[in-house]
């Protein structure tokens, strides 16, 4: 490769996590743009009583990207860190507090997640996709009745089937640097992590939604390695597809990565790939322990065959 690529990966929670951790192994220049509609556990409870932009993903994300050296292994497990008993501070992250104490002092929630990026030697950058909290509404089928699910945490758990989600409020402000950060970059990646409430809502916020289709980068979705029970329960892989193309369907997409073992229908992802104007790479991703879990160097070397497939003298990466 001639230079090191300039790539966005936009999502939330473990599966953004274990994209940065890839990404981090193929260009320093990683930019994360992380979902803000978490309302569980520490995260909700900081939410609630200060009105805070919920920081856990932010958290992890930053944790994600922290330096190999001794010093940024031990802020990132400070920022991981979380308080025992059953005190007021039982179940908060440490970086949770902090991000949020940062915020605040800074009145920018931007400013916060750079600071700790140099604190923690980060490879790239985190960026939040809204910098105000946002809520995930979902339209639940149960059986004949169609129910609103509000709520990161209860979507994810939800007992129905998840048809369609959207965002409160409906048309949210994007992140500035996020917006820019896109349309400056050579590749975005979508993906793998929880499709309605850490994949889609990135979709649902119009000034990223705008860049992500008109961005001269290349765009590559990264599927899931299994449905998700209670979010995706009952999802083949190119029902995925067709989901993001309804909430997206402007949306043009260059690769679609999927495992190759997590693939029962071949040709029938190739078809739905094909739809949305890409072209389908198989490649084992899986990290081979029976958890659906993404191998950071499996998906490390994915991503550099798909970032080289194609590159030509007009651009190194499209």
């Amino acid at each position: 490769m001639s230079t090191a690529p300039r790539v966005v990966a936009l999502g939330g929670g473990h599966g953004l996590a274990a994209s940065l951790q890839a990404l981090r192994r193929v260009t320093p220049h990683v930019t994360a743009v992380v979902t803000v509609a978490d309302d569980g556990g520490s995260s909700g409870r900081l939410r609630t009583e200060l009105g805070a932009l919920p920081p856990g993903d932010l958290r992890m994300a930053l944790s994600a990207l922290a330096g190999d050296d001794e010093w940024g292994r031990t802020w990132e497990r400070l920022l991981q860190h979380r308080f025992g008993g059953d005190g007021p501070l039982a179940g908060h992250a440490v970086g949770n507090l902090v991000l949020t104490g940062l915020a605040e002092t800074t009145g920018d929630p931007v400013a916060a997640l750079d600071l700790v990026a140099r604190l923690v030697g980060a490879v790239g950058r985190v960026l939040p996709m809204s910098c105000d909290p946002l809520e995930i509404v979902a339209e639940v089928v149960d059986g004949s009745d169609v129910r609103q699910v509000v709520g990161q945490v209860a979507v994810a758990t939800t007992g129905g089937d998840v048809a369609a989600v959207h965002l409160r409020p409906e048309e949210p402000v994007a992140c500035a640097q996020a917006v820019e950060a896109v349309l400056a970059a050579d590749v975005v990646v979508l993906g793998p992590g929880s499709w309605f409430t850490s994949v889609l809502p990135h979709l649902l916020v119009p000034g990223l939604r705008a860049a992500l289709e008109t961005t001269r980068a290349r765009r590559v979705v990264v599927l899931n390695l299994s449905e998700q029970t209670g979010e995706t329960s009952g999802f083949s892989p190119e029902a995925h597809l067709e989901v993001l193309a309804a909430h997206a369907p402007d949306l043009v997409l260059d690769v679609v990565l999927a495992d190759r073992d997590a693939v029962l229908d071949p040709r029938g992802l190739m078809a739905a790939v094909e739809a949305a104007g890409g072209r389908l790479e198989l490649a084992d991703v899986a990290l081979g322990d029976g958890t659906p879990r993404h191998d950071p160097e499996r998906l490390a070397r994915a991503f550099t065959t798909v970032f080289e497939h194609g590159a030509g003298a007009e651009s190194a990466w499209r």
